[in-house]
């Protein structure tokens, strides 16, 4: 019999749902914010995000299905055992986040941002020349669930798509073109549109800094929801001041988070920033879909199928 520790916020039916694969399990439900060390002890499986710090005395833990997309805190040395599988939520957040960067862009090319100020003024006034997402070029920086789900959504609406991926494959008929970080600075200049959706590693650390944030086209958008410190959010700052390249930007994520309130980037000009909320659970649809992977990979991890678990990440 396997001891799973549930700490993702079930209700009933997803209760029955998983207790159904696992019949033979027993089951104990915490959150992360009341589970205690004894519960992580205690645990063979763990479904959700515990705090990381606690895995480290997890001595009976087999497997640890993450409720995030992201695992860089799972990842880090002395975290978890070699030999405890990971899996992430991969594929859950993809409708939600896309959504969330398809409406920052388009609040950008209809300057919305400029009129909900001119709303709480109560001011009636025209704010001049808008864009349009039809017969633009859009550039996508990370092409995971989140990235490939946006890019259908601006090819659809007209946009000539081109992704930057670690590894160019085979392409996707949602791109026009497939391209690797090596030729960042030579794509930057043609975009009218530059979305990001990466993880946060050593080498995307402030990829967007100075230097490539004003290699952008000028009247161009820089909208990001992957992780804060892609972006140099100072220098960020400093070139929407400029107003040499950018138009403008939207960001649910920044560096760091929450960002402070004397921080300027709050008043720079055309900026749009939200408080990391384009993921999460937010979209009621996004955590069926989380559910949904848990249980498959439970079922196959209870038949001894590992190799056919979704989402596997390498730590």
């Amino acid at each position: 019999m396997k001891t799973i520790l549930i700490v993702m916020p079930f209700q009933e039916k997803h209760r029955t749902y998983v207790e159904a694969i696992g019949k033979d399990c027993r089951f104990c439900y915490s959150s992360r914010e009341a589970v205690t060390p004894e519960d992580v002890r205690n645990a063979e499986i763990i479904l959700g995000n515990v705090p990381p710090h606690l895995l480290a005395d997890a001595e009976k833990l087999e497997w640890i299905q993450l409720n995030s997309a992201g695992s860089d805190a799972y990842c880090a040395p002395g975290i978890l055992r070699p030999d405890v599988l990971l899996t992430s939520a991969s594929g859950a957040y993809g409708l939600a986040v896309a959504e969330g960067m398809l409406a920052m862009t388009m609040a950008l090319c209809r300057k919305m941002d400029l009129y909900a100020g001119n709303q709480a003024k109560k001011l009636w006034q025209a704010e001049g020349e808008i864009s349009s997402v039809w017969n633009s070029t859009s550039l996508i920086l990370g092409l995971g669930d989140i990235g490939q789900e946006y890019a259908r959504r601006m090819k659809a609406l007209g946009s000539y798509t081109i992704g930057i991926r670690r590894n160019v494959s085979e392409k996707p008929d949602y791109m026009d073109e497939l391209h690797t970080m090596d030729d960042l600075e030579k794509l930057l200049p043609r975009a009218d549109f530059v979305a990001m959706s990466l993880p946060s590693t050593s080498e995307t650390h402030h990829l967007m800094d100075e230097k490539r944030l004003l290699m952008m086209k000028k009247g161009s958008y820089l909208i990001n929801a992957g992780r804060g410190d892609a972006v140099d959010c100072d220098a960020l700052n400093q070139v929407l001041h400029r107003g040499v390249s950018l138009a403008g930007c939207a960001l649910d994520v920044t560096e760091p988070e929450p960002l402070p309130a004397d921080h300027p980037l709050w008043d720079a000009p055309r900026a749009i920033i939200m408080p990391h909320c384009a993921g999460g659970f937010h979209l009621p649809e996004t955590f069926e879909r989380v559910v949904r992977i848990t249980g498959e990979n439970l079922g196959k991890f209870l038949a001894g199928d590992r190799e056919k678990m979704r989402n596997v990440v390498s730590h």
